[in-house]
């Protein structure tokens, strides 16, 4: 189950369904089945909030992962803020909708399993979401 949310923002324009078959296949590209998955779009201050609160973090991010998977059914609460989206989208000349799907399937990978803190981590998680991000339109 996919549930999208959103707090103190407007809802993104995107396809539901669309999203729903593209997030199931890129999970299934990594065997991993769509258990329970939870969406938010927030600001950044409701994300700065969540990052204080949550992780220790006194900074602004685009996405906060929980993960809830168990074995190869991923699961987890995802918090994106639209206001970081659309200033990295800016920041690197890339449409908003594009950055959006870029930081949608970010949390998805990592339910994954996949990590971008460590070193050479980064450099796959970017891969990944290509490879994800080139399904889009194959969708």
């Amino acid at each position: 189950m996919l549930d999208f949310e959103s707090q103190n923002v407007a809802h993104p324009d995107f396809d539901t369904a669309k999203m729903f078959r593209w997030i199931t296949a890129v999970a299934g590209e990594h065997n991993r089945r769509i258990g329970s998955v939870s969406y938010r779009f927030c600001n950044d201050d409701d994300i700065l909030d969540a990052n204080r609160k949550f992780l220790g973090h006194d900074y602004y991010t685009d996405i906060i992962t929980f993960d809830y998977s168990r074995g190869d059914k991923i699961g987890g609460d995802i918090l994106i803020s639209l206001d970081t989206v659309a200033s990295n989208a800016a920041e690197i000349g890339v449409p908003y909708e594009e950055e959006l799907r870029r930081v949608i399937i970010h949390g998805i990978l990592h339910l994954c399993g996949i990590d971008d803190k460590g070193p050479g981590e980064r450099e796959i998680m970017e891969a990944e979401e290509n490879k994800a991000l080139a399904m889009w339109d194959t969708i």
